[in-house]
């Protein structure tokens, strides 16, 4: 079909997407039916490149470790990885085998070969491999089981993959870890190599750049260092935050108090619920697993539950009251603790934890209201990130299969929440598929300084809530009508946001945000008394000032502060003390040094502070 276009499209083809689904370009279209051709331009075709990446590397594993047992191997947004078993870790020696051997596969150019085979039959083939036996016995009775061979490699896969190996030509290994199979700490411990992939060399050179520049700003490198939070192995997931660490997470809490300070209500809900609650709000029978459930000594059973997220608890606040059309919207908002029984294999840092709070509310609304608060909501996220030097791109995202509520419902959700999103005149992208189970929603990617992206703020819109709930609000008519539900987050999580602040700011935190503002240095002892009466002027300010008076070098001491990566240095000589001065080095300025009275230059800090300006500034 694509020579027929044209030459050069067949050979550019990389797969075919056929009614919305991302097939192999050899695999037979067996109806009518609505197609595109994808080449590299096409935002999908790197997914499948790397998803045949990990394929060609699972090749080049099993050629070198015969006996090496195939876990998963999913393409992720950075690359791929795949998981083995094998007798002992991989060394860095094994990794660049396996990379010149996977070259070897590439230049071999073997066709994907896509099969669809029996149960009994995948079993007979993949007989020696428990992993995959494992996933097998899994599989739907009806499910459709197919497998791809790649030269003397066959993996149990649904695919799709590009025609061939020789397709990869832009690969490099990135690292490897230990991982447990299936997450679960009490599997057998597997070896996962990371690896990407890329059409062209100059984007593989410019991700390899980003990944070093990421290694530098690692929250959990950067977060020890700067001394902010730490993680300890008998709380595993759960941050302890630190003097230096408590005081970010109170300033940004703090900056999200002022930004709901009018037509919010701020509450707080238990920590602990009874099934029926999760039952009645459908969380029970979908998100199970992932909550921390707790004993309940009367009934001898598992009963209650931590809460993994606040909005059933708000529906019964909301419910033990009236409420007339004149409240709406009403708006719950709440920063609670909440916990998510993650898997142990899954926990990283910040960026994913069990023990976290969410800047999070749920406002309570007529219909006709949908379109003013979703631009008033879109105004207010935007404008939150802009004020980190963060700018986000917005995703609509539709009913997945899994899903509570009829067909009927979702169409008006659905609807409703475009036609407020198209209002904004805001671009968005379209993701089928990706709704919350209780309904649609508008997903907030935020791209840092490094260009990776995170998803951090959501509206969503729930019809289902209300009516599982009998939320009700007496209309102007003077009867009862149901509310709709907008569930809003906009950090996210504190936890992660601070992970992604430190690695945005690589630890260099803007005045305003800083846990430390300016730290005091006197030359030498002689000015250690006037240092002190400046320390206690910049105190009184209510700037975060801290005195080192300590008795090491000067320039130790100044080392010390630009390693901590504070915004200001005021250095006090004998000409500072006497004249009632300081000397100011702005970090990342050198050794420049400018001398301004100490009213001037507390006043510099407020404005800068009050502004919330990204970076510290000389006059």
């Amino acid at each position: 079909m694509a020579a027929a276009i044209g030459p050069g499209l067949a050979r550019a083809a990389v797969a075919i997407r056929l009614d919305g689904e991302v097939r192999d370009l050899a695999r037979p279209i067996e109806g009518d039916a609505t197609i595109a051709i994808l080449t590299d331009r096409d935002p999908d075709a790197l997914a499948v490149l790397r998803h045949s990446a990990a394929h060609v590397l699972a090749t080049a594993v099993r050629d070198l470790f015969p006996g090496a047992g195939i876990g998963f191997g999913p393409a992720i947004e950075e690359g791929f990885y795949y998981d083995f078993e094998v007798e002992r870790p991989f060394t860095p020696e094994d990794l660049e085998r396996i990379e010149a051997r996977m070259r070897d596969v590439a230049g071999a150019d073997y066709p994907f070969v896509r099969d669809e085979v029996s149960r009994d039959e995948a079993n007979r083939r993949f007989a020696d491999d428990p992993l995959k036996l494992e996933r097998i016995s899994e599989l739907g009775a009806d499910e459709i089981i197919s497998t791809y061979a790649d030269g003397p490699f066959v993996d149990l896969c649904r695919g799709p993959h590009v025609p061939s190996t020789g397709r990869l030509k832009h690969f490099k290994l990135l690292n490897t870890a230990g991982a447990y199979w299936r997450g679960d700490a009490r599997r057998q411990m597997l070896q996962r190599i990371y690896w990407t992939a890329f059409f062209k060399q100059e984007d593989l050179e410019t991700h390899l750049h980003r990944l070093e520049e990421a290694r530098k700003r690692d929250h959990r490198k950067v977060g020890k260092e700067l001394d902010l939070f730490l993680i300890h192995p008998w709380a595993p997931g759960a941050a302890f935050w630190t003097e230096r660490g408590t005081i970010i997470y109170n300033t940004i809490n703090e900056y999200m108090r002022d930004l709901q300070r009018e037509g919010y209500r701020e509450i707080r809900t238990p920590l602990l619920f009874n099934r029926r609650l999760w039952e009645l709000s459908g969380h029970w029978g979908k998100y199970r697993e992932n909550m921390f459930l707790v004993l309940d000594n009367e009934t001898g059973e598992h009963d209650f539950s931590l809460k993994p997220m606040n909005c059933p608890s708000h529906y019964l606040l909301y419910s033990s009251k009236k409420h007339s059309y004149r409240e709406l919207p009403l708006r719950y908002n709440t920063y609670d603790v909440l916990h998510r029984n993650e898997v142990s294999g899954a926990l990283s840092g910040l960026t994913r934890v069990r023990q976290f709070s969410q800047d999070d509310c749920h406002i309570f609304l007529m219909e006709s209201q949908i379109p003013e608060e979703v631009k008033r909501l879109t105004d207010l996220i935007l404008g939150y990130y802009r004020t980190f030097g963060l700018e986000a791109t917005l995703k609509f995202a539709t009913r997945p299969p899994q899903r509570i509520g009829d067909d009927a419902t979702w169409d008006r959700a659905e609807a409703a929440l475009k036609a407020a999103l198209d209002a904004t005149g805001l671009p968005y992208e379209h993701k089928p598929g990706d709704g919350a189970f209780y309904g649609p929603k508008v997903d907030f990617d935020v791209a840092d300084s490094i260009g990776r992206k995170w998803q951090l703020g959501t509206i969503q819109l729930d019809y289902a809530a209300p009516e599982r709930f009998d939320l009700i609000y007496v209309g102007e008519d003077n009867a009862e009508h149901r509310p709709v539900v907008i569930h809003r987050a906009v950090s996210g999580s504190f936890e992660r946001f601070i992970a992604i602040l430190i690695e945005h700011f690589a630890g260099a935190f803007p005045v305003w945000l800083a846990p430390e503002q300016v730290r005091v240095l006197p030359i030498s002892d002689h000015q250690t008394e006037a240092a002190r009466g400046i320390f206690a002027r910049f105190r009184a300010a209510g700037l975060r000032a801290v005195l080192d008076d300590s008795n090491e070098t000067l320039s130790y001491r100044i080392r010390h502060a630009e390693l901590m990566k504070v915004p200001y240095v005021a250095v006090v000589g004998q000409r500072e003390a006497d004249a009632g001065t300081v000397a100011i080095r702005v970090r990342g300025a050198g050794n420049k040094q400018e001398v301004v009275a100490v009213d001037v230059f507390v006043d510099r800090i407020r404005q800068e502070v009050a502004s919330r300006a990204l970076v510290p500034h000389d006059s």
